[in-house]
């Protein structure tokens, strides 16, 4: 067997047959009671409605991967100094500090 080549199975990107099958029928069985949730959900108290709302918006909504910034060298102030370093046509070098 060849290293780092695949050989077999599904080809990239291609999903599970049981995954496809079971996403199918997951959709079906929420179009036919499109209606019935509806009314469940109006029947609910604001605040519940809007804990349901939320909850269910994960799953058409795309989540937002979470940033972090990371000033673990930096100075006493929690910035970093630049320097701009220009050099003109004759190769004479200024540094310009920040």
């Amino acid at each position: 067997m060849a290293k780092d080549i695949k050989t077999g199975g599904r080809k990239k990107g291609s999903l599970n047959k049981t995954t496809s099958e079971i996403r199918e029928h997951y959709k079906n069985l929420i179009d036919s009671n499109l209606c019935i949730l509806e009314s469940d959900i109006k029947d609910l108290e604001p605040l519940q409605r809007l804990k349901i709302i939320i909850e269910l918006s994960k799953f058409v909504v795309p989540t937002l991967k979470a940033t972090d910034l990371n000033l673990n060298n930096s100075d006493e102030d929690g910035f970093k100094e630049i320097v701009i370093t220009i050099i003109d046509e004759n190769g004479n070098e200024k540094a310009i500090q920040n």
